[in-house]
């Protein structure tokens, strides 16, 4: 419960801009081959297919390590809007392929003050999770190409439940990062 009243209390204020991505080139994946195609049906109806140079991505742990976080953004507008997804997906790991994997859902309308969100990982499934490892091996960071699938089952929503979104299926090709805390041991766990 407090963490619906914290989502809540945030969804009131205004949406922070996004953070900037630590790549310096449009796009998620450095070979172009990113996308995300997603049908929504509800409040907002939309079949997206978005490719590599309009997106924003980023992505790693969860921050409280229970499974992945992937972000992608599609193309900004002139005005300013922009739509993201946000998907959690429950006991994925670095590197590790995965299916039928529980997710959490969240979309944000940037600029237009709206958010919904499922609210809990029962009502969408990641059913297929691949990761390749890309970029520099070695060092604290290492990044990977993250391929997933999926559809919800119920509507993410606003908090205020008046409105509702499904997506009855998305598809996607991201950048996720994982960093390795300042604190880590000198030697690193094998990957």
């Amino acid at each position: 419960m407090k963490s619906l009243l914290l989502l809540a209390a945030a969804a009131a204020a205004p949406l922070p801009a996004p953070a900037a991505t630590p790549a310096a080139a449009p796009g998620c994946l450095a070979d172009g081959s990113g996308y995300l195609r997603a049908r929504l049906r509800g409040a907002v109806d939309l079949d997206l297919a978005w490719r590599d140079p309009e997106l924003h991505c980023e992505g790693g742990a969860r921050p409280d390590g229970s499974g992945l976080r992937v972000t992608i953004a599609g193309p900004a507008q002139s005005n300013g809007r922009r739509l993201r997804f946000v998907f959690g997906i429950a006991a994925g790991s670095e590197g590790v392929a995965a299916s039928a994997r529980p997710t959490n859902l969240t979309l944000i309308f940037e600029g237009e003050q709206r958010l919904f969100a499922t609210l809990g990982e029962e009502r969408c499934t990641t059913e297929t999770l691949r990761q390749q490892r890309i970029g520099a091996l070695g060092g604290p960071q290492r990044s990977w190409k993250i391929e997933a699938s999926g559809f919800c089952t119920a509507p993410a929503q606003t908090l205020d439940g008046s409105q509702r979104v499904l997506v009855t299926r998305f598809d996607y090709a991201a950048r996720i990062t994982f960093e390795d805390s300042p604190d880590a041991s000198k030697s690193p766990a094998p990957r």
